[in-house]
């Protein structure tokens, strides 16, 4: 077997090191995520019931903030227009959501390989959506999330389309270590 040809077949430890550390990263980014919606799904949940929205409108209408952008009156404005009776598919969305991420960053997090696929087609897909989104009603955090996600399926699909030497029994890198012998 030439050089070239043993660096295609059989990854580095540092490689491997390296792709591990990045699948971290990924996994945590999405464990963060799932936190937050389920958070908001409890929240929504919270939200359903007339006189916890109630009150909540009252709050925000009584803060004594300075709002010089009008951001609180917008949000009240919005959470009137949903109405209580919307929040409880809010957080039914959000917990699937929650779901999908969690799947994502475990799968990540043990370094299985579906996982990345799933993540660059869970990922990817939200793509588009994103790109509106920075395009129609632009902010710096949402550009920002567009950027990472990029950045996430580009590292996935070429993490995804090399070989690995990794699996779940090490029955891959016993295999490796016969081909050494």
């Amino acid at each position: 077997m030439s050089p070239s040809e043993h660096r295609i077949t059989k990854p580095s430890t540092e490689i491997e090191a390296q792709h591990s550390v990045g699948l971290r990263v990924i996994a945590i980014y999405k464990g963060i995520k799932t936190i937050g919606l389920i958070i908001l799904a409890f929240m929504a949940f919270g939200l359903h019931r007339e006189k916890t929205f109630d009150h909540l409108i009252d709050i925000l209408e009584h803060l004594s903030l300075t709002d010089t952008n009008g951001l609180r009156w917008q949000l009240v404005e919005m959470l009137e227009n949903l109405g209580p009776s919307k929040f409880v598919a809010i957080g039914i969305v959000a917990l699937v959501y929650a779901a999908i991420f969690a799947t994502e960053g475990t799968g990540l997090w043990l370094r299985k390989h579906w996982a990345e696929w799933f993540t660059v087609i869970a990922t990817g897909s939200l793509i588009p959506v994103e790109i509106y989104e920075v395009f129609h009603r632009f902010t710096w955090l949402k550009l920002a999330a567009l950027i990472a996600n990029v950045a996430i399926v580009l590292y996935l699909v070429r993490l995804a389309l090399q070989p690995h030497a990794r699996s779940s029994n090490g029955s891959a890198s016993k295999a490796t270590r016969t081909q050494e012998g």
